[in-house]
């Protein structure tokens, strides 16, 4: 079952990185709501048959209360993801990203009982480097004043809010199934999405972008909603932290993509702290606790 989990968590990483990098063409052809929209849509759509009779299971425990604090953050959370997305490169927005990892790791030793070794932390402390040297657009001079890429803020944010997500999809799939935990949040995100656009009297060219661009919101959606019903069962076989430094590798495949089909330009130092937080993320994959 361990090798199965390790599996699962693979689907996630690669429907990430296609996620990610479709969420970037489809968020400056739509916007933000409208493409959280589609995913979410997509994902109570295709999951209600499976997900319904599990129905019961959000009265269990204190699963109510984590599915909805999941949904309010997933919310905001998915915002500055998107909108980092939207306006900086895939190959800087992807490492900031991975500060979610530490920050679910450290969830996981507090909340969940997992440990934390040397190594890991050696390896997390050559992230943190590696995003800092991304993230900046020159090199560093104390005399000068450091230009951040654009996309860094919103990323950054975007990444606690994923981290806290990716933490209580885990705890509430854990605690009840993976199929009902994403079945439920994605419906209502697409409930509130659909009030959003519907105050805004734009819900009309829903069905214009799918003419338009039916293609890229399919595998956007698709590739999304795999992820991370891929991400949910797989934390209910190995540790979260596991899982998550797994999963996590999508940077890598994602910042790939940028660089090679967007053809994204990367200064030299900048290359060196994005090639190092993967070695970071990479690490952490083989040496989290079994």
């Amino acid at each position: 079952m361990y090798s199965f989990g390790i599996l699962l968590a693979l689907v996630a990483l690669v429907g990430w990185a296609c996620g990610d990098f479709m969420i970037q063409r489809v968020t400056r052809r739509v916007g933000t709501i409208k493409a959280l929209f589609y995913i979410a849509a997509v994902g109570a759509i295709g999951l209600a048959p499976f997900a319904l009779p599990h129905l019961n299971e959000m009265l269990v425990g204190n699963n109510l209360f984590i599915l909805i604090l999941a949904v309010c953050i997933t919310f905001f959370a998915a915002i500055f993801d998107f909108d980092a997305l939207h306006d900086g490169k895939l190959a800087v927005v992807e490492p900031v990203i991975g500060l979610e990892l530490p920050i679910v790791i450290l969830l996981s030793i507090i909340f969940r009982g997992e440990s934390l070794t040397f190594l890991q932390i050696s390896a997390i402390v050559a992230i943190f480097i590696g995003i800092t040297l991304t993230v900046t657009q020159r090199k560093f001079h104390w005399h000068r004043r450091i230009v951040l890429e654009k996309g860094f803020i919103y990323a950054g944010i975007g990444a606690v809010g994923m981290a806290l997500t990716n933490f209580l999809y885990a705890v509430s799939s854990q605690d009840s199934s993976a199929i009902f935990t994403v079945w439920f949040i994605h419906t209502v995100i697409a409930v509130v999405c659909l009030v959003i656009l519907a105050r805004w009297r734009v819900v009309y060219t829903i069905f214009d972008d799918i003419k338009k661009y039916p293609a890229g919101i399919l595998v956007m959606a698709v590739a999304d909603n795999v992820a991370w019903l891929a991400y949910s069962s797989a934390s209910t076989y190995i540790p979260i932290s596991i899982t998550t430094a797994v999963s996590e590798n999508y940077i890598a495949l994602a910042l790939i993509l940028g660089v090679v089909v967007n053809h994204e330009k990367f200064r030299k130092h900048q290359y060196f702290g994005a090639t190092l937080a993967i070695i970071g993320l990479t690490l952490l994959a083989f040496i989290s606790p079994q």
